[in-house]
């Protein structure tokens, strides 16, 4: 049973964790971001086996975890509200062409992504060709050009 609460609390750790770092997080992971994501594998590793290390509890464990996933999952399918709060809404970061400093500032986005994403994506150059970027949950950034007259 300790393995089965051990998993959730370090579940819902790194859940809090990653949702409070922020969307781009993941989607932009550096040579540094791989380093200590590995460093907090093995650390959450510790945690979770503390010192039994059979293969029952690593068993244990795994079933735990992907459990509390699937179940995460389907509560969020039933109740839409526990799936924003868990993943997030999409963000628009530029509204008709206009920068939104404050909710870039918040999701730690900066023209220079923007812009990136817009290359990327649409093969636009400069932000005057954008009409709207919006973060999405994943941690993308959508782009959708203004419309050439």
């Amino acid at each position: 049973m300790e393995t089965v609460i051990r998993g959730l609390i370090v579940y819902v750790f790194l859940m809090l964790i990653f949702r409070i770092s922020g969307k781009r997080t993941l989607y932009e992971a550096t040579v540094f971001d791989f380093v200590l994501l590995l460093i907090i594998a093995e650390t959450t590793q510790q945690a979770l086996l503390g010192e039994d290390f059979s293969v029952t509890n690593g068993l244990v464990l795994i079933v735990t975890l992907l459990g509390t996933d699937i179940g995460l999952s389907l509560l969020k399918q039933r109740f839409k509200r526990l799936g924003h709060i868990i993943e997030g809404l999409p963000l628009v970061l530029m509204d008709n062409g206009e920068l939104l400093h404050e909710r870039m500032r918040k999701a730690r986005v900066d023209e220079d992504d923007i812009l990136e994403s817009a290359r990327e994506l649409q093969g636009l150059q400069r932000l005057d060709q954008i009409k709207y970027a919006i973060l999405e949950k994943d941690g993308k950034i959508t782009i959708i050009p203004k419309e050439e007259t």
